[in-house]
This record gives C-alpha cells, structure tokens and sequence, in this order.
C-alpha cells in the first residue's frame, strides 16, 4: 500500500511505500521529472533552467497507479516517477572496505585479462574502489609496460617530471624518492590541483637489499582517531596547512586538511607529506594542538596495527588510491642488486566513469514487467 500526503500548501509530498517513508520538496520533484522536456534522455541533464521556476511551485494532484507516481505541477508540468527508484536514490558506488593490517585483503589482477576482458578490467577496478589498492601481475618488463592498461582507463596524468617516471637512486636526485632513504607514509603531490588520484608503481627489478613497500588505509585511521582521540581527529579536519614543490622549474603549491570531510561529514581524503607540508604560523595554542593531533596520526599510519608490508617483484605493479592510502618504503642498499620501478598516475574522474560504465554493462536489462 502507497499513501501521499501533502504538507505546506501543496509544496511538499510525504510518501509512505512499502514501508519506506520519505518526504520530497515538490520543486525538487520538478527539476528531477524523469521525461525528455525536463532531463535529456541520453545524458540525464537538465533541460529546463531550475533557478526560473516559481518559488512557491506545488504539487496540484498525485496520484499512484501501477508503481509509478503521476503528479501535476503548479506551473503545468506533468511528471511521472518509478517509486522504487525514488524511494531507493542509492549511491552509484559501492561501499568502501577499510582495513588495517590483520585484516587487510590481497586484491590481485592478471594483466593481460585485464588488458583483453571487460569482466576482469571491472573486476580489478572494482577492487582498487573497494579496498584502495590492487596489485596487477604479468606486467611487461619494459619501460612502458603499463601503457596498455592505463590506456583501457583513461589518459595518463602528466606533470612535470613527464609521464612514466623512473623511481631509482640516482645521482643528484631532484626528489627524494630518487635516493636510497626510507620513505615515511604518505600521499602523493598534494601540492598539486588536481591531486593525482591513482598511483601505478611497476616494478622493473628489484634486487636491492631492502626497499619493501608499506601501505596503511588512511580512512581506518582517521576512524580509528576518531574514536580515541575526538579532539585530535576534529582538529585534523578543521586545520588546514599549506604543501609546497620547488625545484629550478617548477613551483607548486596547495593547501587542504590531512583528513577531509564529504558532505555527510565521513573522511573523503587524507593528505600526508612530511617532506612538503607547510603549517602557516597559527596562534601558538592552535600549533600545539595542532601538533599534537597531528602526532596522533602519525603514530597510527606508521604503527604496525595498521601497516601492511609488501615486497614487489619484477613483473608486478601496484595500483593505490591517492587519496586514501599512505605509502612508503624502507630503505635499500644498491650492494644486493638493482631496484628500478616506474610511476605514473592516473587521474579519479577518468577511472571512476570507466568503473561505472563497465558496472552498468554487466548489469542485466530488467525484464518485462519490472522497473528499469
């Protein structure tokens, strides 16, 4: 059984639907009238200017008929909604699994399968969503052996160290991941606008004493402050510090909290680079507090509740969500060998679509009879 009730004048409509109770701003319904007057059919936008409609737009009839809504508008407009896909409006992306190191998966993919096979290339991109990371085997050993795959997604990320860049001690190194020092946890260039959104690490060789790559989910520990220390974690959310590239060509800079927040207030990036940050000179009790969150999160990114070591071998790539992973290294001596991996990025809007659309492929066509 279905009722709609009406409220303010007409302006609002409280729908009761097996159970699921909403209530809906008849301009809002408006905007969203599922029809080829109102929204493009092919690309779902909007057709009609919403700032143009009456203000004091209403509903003048509703009425259920064969689980659909049929509504007549103030302004005219008649409008027909589906009421499961009304009442649903769920998120076009899955959940996120958050994990530390006890718990932390293995998502592996082929690369070639990938490469060749729609199923597998969602399957691999649904697993970097999930768990922040994937590690891809069977990668050509070659300088550009991941072109291929990058090339199923999405463009790659240029900046200015080029496209697919060398990660190996060199002389006169321009970075510090040039060198052969242990790297902290971190993010990627948050100096950048956009920040890189994934980062594929391919390993060429890796024959060098040490080097083992570290990974720790950043949302797990913004969660995990936020249940231990509430004053640090709103401190980390609230205070934003600048971070800052340099070099005889280059100058960036940007700035964002190390825990950002969506809009329902749950962690949609984390931001760590010792190396680059730059605190601007806050009243000194804000500093301290600062400070002190700050060494909160630390603690937890680089314990080893949340660590997860991994050594790649040659032939592996490892893909990382940017925003939400904190990598590092340990560091390595070129005595036992050579270690050369290559690094690109590739950007979230580009590998997102691509997920979707896949998704939305493998999805069965509603029989005759259901709702689409």
């Amino acid at each position: 059984m279905t009722h709609v009730t009406p409220l303010a004048n007409n302006r609002r409509l409280v729908i009761d639907h097996h159970g699921r109770t909403r209530e809906f701003a008849a301009l809002w319904l408006r905007e969203r009238c599922p029809d080829a007057e109102t929204l493009d059919p092919r690309t779902g936008q909007r057709l009609i200017e919403a700032a143009e409609l009456p203000l004091t737009l209403a509903v003048e009839s509703a009425e259920v008929r064969d689980g659909a809504l049929r509504l007549r508008f103030s302004d005219g407009h008649h409008g027909v909604f589906d009421l499961d896909a009304l009442l649903n409006d769920a998120p076009s992306d899955p959940p996120q699994r958050l994990w530390d190191a006890a718990s932390a998966p293995r998502p592996e993919a082929d690369f070639a399968a990938a490469v060749e096979d729609d199923a597998a290339l969602l399957g691999m991109l649904e697993a970097l969503h999930r768990d922040g990371f994937v590690l891809v085997s069977g990668v050509p050993t070659e300088e550009h052996g991941m072109q291929p795959l990058i090339d199923r997604i999405g463009p790659l990320r240029r900046t200015n160290w080029g496209g697919i860049a060398d990660v190996k001690s060199v002389a006169d190194a321009y970075d510090l991941t040039m060198t052969q020092r242990g790297l902290e946890p971190h993010t990627d260039n948050p100096y950048r606008d956009p920040i890189p959104g994934y980062i594929w690490l391919h390993c060429l060789t890796n024959a060098a004493d040490g080097g083992d790559s570290t990974l720790a989910d950043g949302f797990m520990a913004a969660r995990l402050l936020r249940e231990r220390d509430p004053v640090a974690y709103d401190c980390l959310t609230r205070v934003t510090p600048g971070f800052r590239y340099r070099d005889d060509t280059t100058h960036l800079e940007g700035e964002g909290p190390l825990i950002e927040l969506d809009s329902q207030g749950e962690p949609v990036r984390v931001r760590y680079s010792n190396r680059t940050e730059r605190v601007p000179a806050l009243p000194p009790e804000e500093l301290e507090a600062y400070y002190a969150a700050r060494t909160a999160f630390y603690r937890l990114i680089t314990g080893e509740e949340l660590t997860l070591h991994l050594k790649l071998d040659p032939g592996q790539m490892l893909i990382m969500d940017n925003y939400r992973l904190l990598h590092g290294r340990s560091a390595f001596q070129l005595a036992g060998g050579v270690r050369h991996l290559r690094q690109g990025y590739v950007d979230r809007d580009s590998t997102a679509s691509r997920r979707r659309i896949l998704r939305h492929q493998a999805t069965p066509a509603p029989t005759a009879g259901e709702p689409a």
